[in-house]
């Protein structure tokens, strides 16, 4: 009986499935290594740190150089007041003029007009003034009221005989200048020359002592040079800006 009643409670009971333990999980492939990736990722890393540390390197690498700050006409000699210096980057491939060098400079001449805010170059200089054929420069002293006040550097002038020799020097001037290529004075009246070129001013703000003058040197004509000449070294001489500069 007893073995009978424990086949009959064992009966009664269902067997419990068995879990596995880990789940169902499909198996995985191994992941494929790419060594070719990695290596050039590693070089791309390595020339981008080098390019970075060649910039900084040269941003460093520095040079005072000289800048103009006012128009500087050929045949003209840079002062210290035509000039600063700033700071560029060393090139091996360009000839600058280094701050240092400025007294050296100053002997020289501009062989073409240079532009305010221009960092010079060696090539922008010779040694003498090279004057195109058919010019010449001439120094002329003014006094206040045979000026504009605004002239300056560049400008283009009518050159008139004043004063008390107006009417001799006229003719005089006439018959020397008028063969000239801007016509010089035939071109009527007290009219020396009606087209030069302002190449150098010089006034009280650039000298030591106040003389109360102004001093151009004017580029013109070589026949007309005679005539300016002779005014100015009689205090004849006047400016006028021609209109259209």
């Amino acid at each position: 009986m007893k073995i009978q009643e424990r086949t009959g409670a064992g009966a009664g009971r269902s067997a419990a499935p068995v879990q596995s333990p880990g789940g169902d999980r499909l198996p995985t492939a191994p992941r494929e290594r790419k060594p070719a990736l990695a290596a050039l990722a590693v070089l791309l890393i390595l020339v981008g740190a080098l390019g970075a540390t060649m910039l900084v390197l040269q941003a460093g690498d520095r040079v005072e150089v000289i800048k103009v700050t006012k128009d500087v006409q050929a045949g003209q000699s840079v002062t210290r007041n035509d000039v600063t210096s700033v700071m560029v980057a060393a090139d091996p491939g360009t000839d600058y003029i280094k701050w240092s060098q400025l007294s050296a400079l100053e002997s020289l001449k501009a062989k073409s007009t240079i532009y305010q805010g221009t960092v010079v170059v060696g090539q922008m200089f010779a040694g003498k003034s090279t004057l195109a054929a058919g010019k010449a420069t001439v120094g002329v002293a003014l006094k206040e009221g045979q000026y504009p006040s605004d002239i300056k550097t560049g400008d283009i002038v009518a050159v008139y005989r004043v004063g008390n020799n107006t009417s001799s020097g006229s003719s005089s001037s006439a018959s020397s200048s008028g063969s000239g290529k801007n016509g010089g004075s035939s071109a009527g009246g007290n009219l020396i020359v009606d087209n030069a070129r302002v190449s150098y001013k010089r006034d009280d703000s650039d000298a030591t002592v106040s003389t109360g003058t102004l001093s151009l040197t004017l580029l013109v004509n070589q026949s007309d040079a005679a005539a300016v000449a002779q005014a100015a070294s009689s205090g004849d001489a006047a400016v006028v800006v021609v209109p259209g500069n």
